[in-house]
């Protein structure tokens, strides 16, 4: 396989785990990641070694549990009690299992104004803590881009 088809491919890999950072149904950072490992063993690490990959790999252990915590840290950073940061967490594993793509916004957020009322707090209470929760999601979502486009960038520099 030669050298440039090798680095399109494993391009067109990490375009894929970009799109996966905005549209959440694609593991994106993970795919990013994986288009490193595969050039890597493909090329017998000739552009880049162990170190370059722990760290990676790090990172993208990191943004996978950011990832599912983010919206109930955002509820958590509104205000919201225990139960409500409980509800967006389970919220969110729920979401995706019943409601797909729409679920990975919707379950936190519904997760977090459900878990504020079953604990006796106010609807105010309950949206300001579903609030938190969309605040999280999305604020995990940049972090997810650009991290995605700074592994990119490091891929690019290194193989250059």
């Amino acid at each position: 396989m030669s050298k440039i088809f090798l680095i399109i491919l494993v391009c067109c890999l990490m375009v894929v785990g970009l799109v996966g950072t905005l549209a959440p149904i694609l593991p994106g950072i993970p795919l990013i990641y994986l288009a490193f490992l595969i050039y890597g063993l493909l090329t017998h690490w000739s552009d880049y070694g162990l170190h370059f990959m722990i760290i990676w790999g790090i990172v993208t252990l990191l943004l996978v549990v950011i990832d599912y915590y983010a919206g109930a840290l955002g509820a958590k950073k509104y205000g919201a009690s225990s139960a409500g940061v409980w509800g967006a967490f389970i919220g969110g594993i729920l979401g995706v299992i019943f409601l797909g793509f729409l679920g990975i916004i919707l379950g936190p957020v519904l997760g977090a104004f459900a878990g504020e009322l079953l604990s006796g707090k106010s609807k105010a209470s309950a949206l300001q803590a579903s609030w938190g929760a969309l605040i999280g999601f999305l604020a995990g979502s940049l972090l997810k881009v650009i991290t995605g486009l700074v592994m990119i960038g490091s891929f690019i520099w290194q193989i250059w």
